[in-house]
């Protein structure tokens, strides 16, 4: 048992690959698009910092063979039975960490060609351990937006341009990802992440709830079987939903799951100093 708990209690912080966002206030939602989105208002965010890049298919499969499938709740990381995910493992008929007889056995290993693509069909249970394992945790959704959108009412990471194929991952085929750092430097956000919007969206650690957005309401502080946010836009989505504002969210059963558009990127609070930039 003690192995199990030191496993999963979070690592040394470190800034590798991530980048500061400096407090301060920024302008959240629209007031012109989804009603989803509004009110357009102002929200203050403390520093923090957050990973360039999403998370990719060889890191997360690293997670994998280190932690194994399921959470301590007993819900998956990723769905390894699906036709889309790209990292895969030989089954077993044995339990899998104490669940029923199903799943594959490590070791864990990435398809050739798709290592340093963003990882999909992970779960946000999934993703939630990923980044404690890495002594980070889930953005919030405010975090996320801020990341992207810097301090003015931009549209897009990189201003109000229209995206272009230089700028962003969108318009593809299914299960068309590509590379996380295939839009560099064209698409970047005012903080230099990259790969805001396009190629997979990002679970956050919120509740869904209305704007306006008041992170002491409780939807940072949401339990299992909350409804979460998922922010930014997938390769497969159309040009239209790639701005900055546009929020979805999934119930529990979709939060249990992965899919084929959704992926991550970890943040922390943790101050990393001058380095991280």
């Amino acid at each position: 048992m003690l192995g199990v708990v030191l496993a999963l209690l979070p690592g040394a912080a470190a800034a590798d690959g991530i980048m500061l966002v400096q407090a301060g206030a920024f302008w959240m939602g629209s007031d012109s698009d989804d009603p989803n989105e509004a009110p357009l208002h102002r929200v203050y965010v403390r520093d923090f910092w957050i990973e360039r890049h999403k998370v990719t298919n060889a890191e997360f499969a690293g997670f994998l063979n280190a932690r194994g499938v399921r959470s301590s709740e007993g819900e998956d990381y990723f769905d390894w039975d699906d036709a889309d995910v790209r990292i895969h493992g030989p089954r077993r008929g044995g339990p899998v960490r104490g669940g029923p007889g199903r799943g594959p056995a490590g070791p864990y290993a990435v398809d050739p060609g798709f290592e340093s693509h963003p990882a999909v069909e992970v779960s946000w249970f999934g993703a939630r351990d990923y980044c404690l394992w890495k002594g980070r945790r889930l953005p919030t959704e405010a975090e996320w937006e801020k990341a992207a959108r810097g301090p003015d009412k931009r549209r897009y990471p990189w201003g109000d341009a229209a995206p272009t194929p230089a700028r962003a991952i969108y318009g593809r085929a299914y299960n068309a990802t590509a590379p996380v750092s295939a839009t560099t430097p064209a698409g970047e956000s005012p903080d230099r992440v990259q790969d805001m919007l396009g190629n997979v969206r990002e679970w956050t650690a919120s509740e869904y709830h209305p704007y306006p957005y008041v992170a002491g309401d409780g939807r940072e502080a949401a339990g299992r079987f909350a409804r979460r946010v998922v922010r930014g836009a997938s390769h497969d989505d159309p040009p239209e939903t790639l701005r900055v504002t546009f929020r979805r969210y999934y119930e529990h059963r979709g939060v249990a799951r992965g899919h084929h558009f959704i992926g991550f990127r970890c943040a922390t609070s943790e101050d990393l100093g001058e380095m991280a930039k």
